[in-house]
């Protein structure tokens, strides 16, 4: 059957998908490129922002369009919405024919089956008046794991441990996600992740330095581990149960384990981090997010120092710049803390780069909440944050314990001078890379319209073959590669033509950085490196 999957939100669900496609593919469904080709149409989904839900709906509408019209379609929602709204979905989209949470996509081939199997039956009963089949796989009530056997009877370590290696399948072949731990415990007040991805569940370590190993043997260069709370990683050995002669996945210790240093018999996050860079010397790059602020050890920076292959890029959410509106988000840090944290990173890393999240109109924040947020961007050398107007998302603490009392013309506008603040700052520290030679692993290209220093964007930019901007400067005929550092910051380096920038993609070439922009740094190959 031809298949497509759209896929909404986070790095998370960018893996899921492809972790999707590759069990599918294995069983001899074939993806398409737009669902007006496809028989069955999968919309991976985001519980996190509104917008990323809102585009999900308008999918879900328009395929409900065409099954009314007579399409025989076969239309699935997988991801964080189908955990959260559950059957409720289903009533209000009648269109849908399946919903697999993300702790169960191990089952999407059977719940597919299964819906085309119940479709044959009832077509061939000629029952009219029948109810129409649908397929349902969700967490509930098993989302919030108790045990570690618990964790090992748990179906979705399979759906890692058989992922497509084929370089092929991935939009970068020469980039990898691996996912080192599933859920959340932290229950921050705005957030659904806890109730729709559950319990932190960590992977057994060899089982990611064997999948790292095998993405970095099918040409990958750049691997990112992924994870909620990716520093919260700790797997304890001498208890873990096996399933079918393999160790099993386990379910995470409570937050005060972190306030201390690791049991004897212990893989901490940092040991992962140092058996991955020494046993895969391979991949040239090696990355991780996300990471909690208060629980980031020393013993993680230390490694990240010593191994010249780790990036030295941190992105830690900070959420604000109120230690008010902190406690009502439930972040557990104070802004002092965070700060702290900052510094030692520095400390430890002096060339870092540093980006985050931070939300603005949280319930009750105040003008001094925000300017105190603002506060915080121009101390601290965020190399970008991304930047959101709160919205009251159903499922979360916050939507029942607080008002959403801040207006939402007075969100925009925080919003807006939030971005503004974070410009200053995102162009104080990329301005100090320049005259500097970095390494840069090229991604992409880019027609433009006027020298490096003097261009805002307005190009047409190439990423994995696809336009994803205007054709204003492609008539300019001038071109140049585009990529990123080891600490993330944007590289573009001129080049001769569209062949020869195009020709760079997937390797990693050094560049002298002569100019720089609030998010560029443009500049020259350096010349035989």
């Amino acid at each position: 059957m031809r298949v497509y999957l759209e896929t909404f939100g986070c790095q998370m669900n960018e893996l899921d998908s492809e972790l999707v496609r590759g069990q599918l593919s294995a069983l001899g469904y074939r993806f398409v490129e737009t669902d007006a080709d496809a028989q069955v149409v999968l919309y991976n989904t985001c519980s996190v922002r509104e917008l990323a839900e809102q585009k999900a709906l308008s999918r879900v509408g328009t395929v409900g369009v065409r099954k009314r019209a007579g399409e025989d379609l076969i239309l699935g929602v997988l991801g964080c919405m189908a955990e959260r709204d559950g059957v409720d979905l289903l009533r209000r989209h009648p269109q849908v024919d399946l919903l697999c949470g993300p702790s169960d996509l191990d089952r999407l081939p059977q719940l597919i089956d299964n819906v085309r199997r119940a479709r044959a039956a009832s077509q061939a009963d000629e029952a009219p008046a029948a109810p129409r089949p649908r397929a349902v796989a969700l967490a509930g009530n098993r989302s919030r794991r108790s045990s570690t056997l618990a964790a090992a009877e748990d179906g979705l370590e399979s759906l890692d441990l058989s992922r497509a290696f084929d370089p092929s399948a991935r939009e970068t072949p020469w980039s990898a996600y691996v996912r080192i731990t599933r859920g959340c415990n932290k229950f921050c007040t705005y957030c659904v992740v806890p109730h729709t991805r559950g319990a932190e569940v960590h992977r057994p370590p060899e089982h990611i330095v064997d999948e790292c190993r095998r993405l970095a043997d099918s040409g990958a260069l750049e691997i990112t581990l992924l994870g909620q709370t990716v520093n919260h990683y700790r797997y304890t050995h001498g208890t873990a149960v096996t399933v079918d002669g393999r160790a099993a996945p386990q379910v995470g210790p409570g937050l005060r384990a972190f306030r201390e240093a690791p049991a004897p018999g212990t893989t901490s996050f940092a040991d992962l981090l140092f058996r991955i860079h020494e046993a895969v010397p391979s991949v040239a790059r090696l990355r991780f997010v996300t990471s909690y602020p208060r629980d980031f050890g020393a013993d993680v920076l230390q490694v990240m120092r010593d191994c010249p292959r780790i990036c030295r890029y941190l992105h830690a959410p900070a959420q604000s710049g109120s230690d008010a509106v902190l406690a009502r988000m439930n972040r557990g840090y104070t802004v002092g803390e965070y700060e702290e944290f900052v510094a030692r990173v520095f400390d430890h890393l002096p060339d870092a780069t540093l980006a985050g999240d931070l939300i603005v109109g949280f319930p009750g924040e105040t003008d001094a909440d925000f300017e105190a947020t603002c506060g915080l961007v121009r101390r601290l050398p965020f190399k970008n944050n991304f930047i959101f107007k709160y919205s009251p998302r159903p499922g979360t603490v916050a939507i029942d314990r607080f008002a959403d009392d801040v207006p939402d013309e007075v969100k925009r506008w925080r919003n807006n001078a939030l971005l503004a603040v974070q410009s200053e700052t995102s162009a104080r520290v990329h301005a100090a890379w320049v005259g500097r030679t970095v390494d840069v692993l090229f991604d992409g290209a880019r027609a433009h319209a006027a020298a490096p220093a003097r261009t805002a964007g307005a190009v047409a930019v190439r990423v994995g073959g696809r336009e994803v901007d205007g054709p204003e400067g492609r008539a300019a005929g001038r071109w140049q590669a585009v990529g990123r550092t080891m600490g993330d910051l944007i590289v573009a380096a001129d080049m001769a033509d569209e062949a020869a920038a195009n020709e760079l993609r997937g390797s990693v070439r050094r560049v002298r950085v002569d100019a720089s922009r609030p998010l560029l740094l443009a500049g020259k190959l350096v010349p035989g490196q």
